[in-house]
């Protein structure tokens, strides 16, 4: 084992630890391992009450039908095409059709149509701990009251009334997914119910859907029949009153107009036209008044007349001619001079022709002169008779304004009720029309498994549940655990060094068994409990188990000791633990056997003087001891115990002085006489080794420590509180810098590598084992 030397006034320093993950999977598995039997034990606790459960539960079987809710299947009974719907529209008109399944009217529905009410397994389900519970009080509850006679049509109201709402708690319905989809579920103990009851669930949602579209529409169609009688009465009426009103007033009219309107619209519409003849006839006459104006000289040069006026008239063939006779006597005039006869005789012909045209002209002028005239006579005419006509109309003013508004009632009238008569047909058509706007997609089915209870679901429902609760037992435990189990925990807590593991001495262990052994081996008698190991043979150990892990244990704390106190030749050692019953003093006297065998002069002072285990082994009691000897009633020589195989000095405590002297423990410990003793035993010994009292409830060895020079601290694996150890030691200062290492006491072999990470050497107890023979 390897060692090294420190300074005996320090502690040793703890080792800083290595930064550590968040999850440790070693220390994880390890703690699992640690408690994996009370896993085990839960696990099985919980699928035994798993099998239970599948045992006494009533199967149940669900039947499930699947409804589409469909707005396109009424496409062809409607005349308008309805607009598209949005995702919040679409999830409104599913969620109420998912309501409408939920009622309790339909329920009542289903009830009716299924004959459920009378089913005594819909009005009497499974047995239930709350169903039980409320039979209870009911009958507490009637048994207090007065009963009153029910009729039979109550009683079967009752019974179809109680049918209906079970249904309803029974039946489920939800939206598959995001779809239009609606899946209805009944569950019930009878699959031929579950399927009948779903079945007529869905046929009763498409009847409710087909009577509640031919409710509507009847209820509309009878308000509109009866508005549709209101109205073409109002609507006649109102017309009789137009009527009587025109006659009343001389108000004739034809084509839907009054006479006396017409007749001033065809005047006018004649003054137009005379008014454009008046100015068509006054400019022809102005234009051929201006070209007599100019003179027959000028006559031909400005007759320019339009093609209307000139084609086939005289003046257009004279103007032709008077052009051709100027041409030839131009053409002559230049050929032959102005004088010649021929010169002259077409100068005389040229102005012949236009003598006869400015005639023409003349002639044309008085013509259009009066047909200017009439024009003008007839315009006239016609703004005489308009305004006669308009001065007729200016008196009917205010009974035409009356007539307006009864025209306007009466086409208002008129017009509602044909709209009323279009949407009446509509309704009739649409009641004729047996479409839902529903779907089945989905027929119920007789289902041929149970629902619930699941048996592998159940089962692994249950392992998993054991699991997590002895997963919470163990993680509770582990919370739990505040004591020293590794040498790890020694360094890292008290900063001390471990000197190693002492086992449990005392009971034989129980082999142990398999899992399969425990389960199915045959029963074994229960064997008697082995006797517990005398308390002389436990202060024997390491001698009659040389070879052993205990006896090892102690050799390794005697080569600390020669270590760090190779400069002293005597050598005193005290023994202490935090806490009674930790063994310290079988600690204490398989040591100092343990260094007495190898050949050191080794004196064992009981020197717990309110609780003396070491000195109640010797048998027969000592009579003398160490009282006296302080006492000066004898030499402390003279009350020393020599064992013979060994040559271990004792020196103990009789037991009547305990009590005498108990409530002067410290000082007597602290006295200069335990003083001189000690110095005495340094002479003559070797090791002197001192069993002291624990340091939790008593001061006897803070009194005791300035006499030592070093202590084997003793702490019981597993058990004692790391917090106690730490504090008492914080608290006394004196005895931690003395400290020459822990040792950890009764040691469970078989459990501590349970509590060791992965490659510590606790894990490699097994290995080292062919070591130790005894």
């Amino acid at each position: 084992m390897n060692q090294r030397s420190l300074p005996l006034g320090r502690p040793i320093p703890r080792e800083l630890e290595q930064s550590e993950p968040f999850i440790d999977l070693d220390r994880l598995l390890a703690a699992i391992l640690r408690h994996v039997k009370a896993i085990m034990v839960f696990t099985l606790a919980f699928l035994a009450l798993g099998a239970v459960y599948l045992v006494v539960t009533t199967p149940v079987y669900t039947s499930m039908t699947q409804i589409l809710l469909d707005d396109t299947l009424s496409r062809y009974a409607e005349d308008e095409q309805q607009s598209p719907q949005n995702s919040q529209q679409v999830d409104t008109r599913i969620a109420s059709a998912v309501e409408i399944l939920k009622s309790g009217t339909l329920a009542e529905r289903v009830v009716a149509e299924a004959k459920l009410q009378d089913n005594d397994t819909v009005l009497n389900p499974s047995v239930t701990p709350a169903s039980v519970v409320k039979s209870w009080i009911k009958s507490i509850t009637s048994a207090f009251s007065v009963a009153t006679p029910v009729s039979e049509d109550a009683a079967r109201n009752g019974r179809e009334k109680k049918a209906a709402a079970m249904v309803q708690q029974a039946v489920k319905v939800e939206r598959v997914a995001r779809s239009a989809v609606v899946a209805v579920s009944y569950t019930s103990p009878d699959p031929k119910l579950a399927a009948k009851v779903a079945k007529t669930y869905a046929d009763a949602y498409l009847s409710d859907q087909l009577g509640a579209n031919f409710d509507a529409s009847e209820r509309a169609s009878v308000w509109l029949q009866e508005r549709l009688s209101d109205l073409a009465q109002r609507a006649q009426t109102a017309s009789m009153e137009v009527e009587a009103y025109k006659r009343a007033n001389n108000l004739t009219s034809t084509r839907g107009e009054l006479m006396s309107e017409q007749q001033l619209s065809d005047l006018n519409s004649q003054l137009i036209i005379a008014q454009a003849d008046v100015a068509s006839t006054a400019a022809r006459y102005n234009q051929f008044k201006a070209i007599l104006e100019k003179g027959p000289e000028n006559a031909v040069e400005n007759a320019t007349l339009s093609s209307k006026e000139m084609d086939g008239s005289v003046i257009q063939n004279l103007k032709e001619r008077y052009l051709a006779v100027s041409k030839r006597e131009v053409d002559i005039s230049k050929a032959f001079g102005a004088d010649h006869p021929q010169a002259v005789s077409l100068r005389a012909e040229k102005t012949d022709l236009s003598g006869q045209i400015y005639r023409e002209l003349q002639q044309l002028t008085a013509s259009y002169g009066n047909e200017y005239q009439v024009a003008q006579s007839r315009e006239k005419s016609l703004r005489e008779s308009i305004d006669n006509v308009a001065g007729k109309n200016s008196d009917n003013n205010d009974a035409l304004v009356h007539l307006r508004e009864l025209e306007q009632k009466a086409g208002a009238l008129k017009a509602v009720y044909e709209t009323y008569l279009s949407r009446y047909e509509q309704a009739s058509q649409q009641r004729s029309f047996p479409i839902a706007k529903a779907r089945i997609i989905s027929e119920a089915g007789v289902p041929v498994s149970p629902s619930s209870p699941k048996k592998a679901m159940t089962l692994a429902l249950s392992a998993v549940l054991g699991l997590m609760f002895g997963s919470a037992y163990a993680f509770f435990r582990e919370m739990q655990e505040r004591s020293f189990r590794l040498s790890n925990d020694v360094r890292s807590v008290l900063g001390h060094k471990s000197l190693g593991y002492l086992p449990i001495v005392g009971k034989k262990p129980q082999p142990k068994r398999t899992l399969k052994e425990a389960l199915f081996a045959p029963k074994q008698e229960p064997q008697p409990e082995a006797e517990t190991l005398p308390l002389e043979r436990m202060t024997r150990v390491a001698w009659d188990a040389p070879r052993s892990v205990f006896a090892e244990t102690l050799r390794h704390a005697k080569h600390a000791c020669e270590a760090m106190l190779r400069q002293r030749p005597t050598k005193v050692i005290g023994v202490v633990s935090s806490a009674p019953n930790e063994g310290k003093t079988t600690v204490a006297a398989n040591f100092a056997i343990q260094l007495a065998a190898s050949g050191r002069r080794t004196l064992l002072i009981d020197a717990d003087l309110r609780n003396p285990g070491l000195s109640r082994m010797f048998n027969p009691p000592p009579k003398t001891g160490l009282m006296e000897a302080l006492a000066g009633e004898l030499s402390w020589m003279q009350a020393i115990k020599v064992d013979q195989k060994t040559k271990l000095a004792v020196l103990p405590i009789t037991p009547r002085e305990v009590k005498s002297r108990e409530p002067f423990s410290n000082e007597t410990l602290s006295s200069p006489e335990m003083a001189d003793l000690i110095e005495s035993a340094r002479q003559a010994f070797d090791y002197v080794i001192v069993d002291l009292a624990p340091l939790g409830p008593v001061v006897d060895a803070k009194m005791f420590a300035p006499h030592v020079d070093g202590f084997l601290f003793v702490i019981e694996w597993g058990k004692t509180p790391t917090r106690l150890v730490k504090d008492l030691l914080d608290a006394e200062p004196e005895i931690n810098t003395k400290i020459l290492g822990v040792i950890l006491n009764k040691t469970d072999m078989a459990e501590l590598p349970k509590y060791s990470d992965y490659g510590g050497a606790e894990k490699f107890r097994t290995q080292y084992a062919k070591y130790y023979t005894d």
